[in-house]
């Protein structure tokens, strides 16, 4: 459980941090971006998986579908960025920034999935 926990926590931090660096690397695509982030998300959440797998006692391998889950949430999440009503809801209750939203899908789906 522990060892589960400590795994989210990573997958929080390196994709903040690594995610807006590789989407760098892709063509602007204007209002799509965020699908674009968002896969880029659902990658590093789940590379951070197979390796904390060697690393942490007690978390699984993840397997692929493992990784189409964790992409499918992050896509879904991202969308939400795209309806006012959603963000503005969202905005009443807490201020997030809009690219914070592929990443909660992607880890709630990777741990979903787990």
């Amino acid at each position: 459980m522990l060892g589960r926990l400590v795994l989210v926590l990573i997958q929080f931090a390196l994709a903040w941090r690594l995610a807006p660096d590789l989407k760098r690397l892709l063509p602007p695509m204007g209002d799509l971006d965020i699908f674009a982030l968002a896969v880029c998300f659902a990658l590093i959440v789940w590379l951070v998986g197979v390796l904390g797998h060697f690393v942490l006692k007690d978390v699984a391998q993840p397997t692929p579908s493992t990784l189409g889950v964790a992409l499918a949430f992050a896509l879904v999440c991202g969308g939400l960025t795209l309806l006012p009503d959603v963000t503005q809801a969202v905005g009443r209750v807490i201020k997030i920034d809009s690219f914070l939203y592929p990443l909660v899908g992607a880890v709630a789906g990777y741990a979903i999935k787990r």
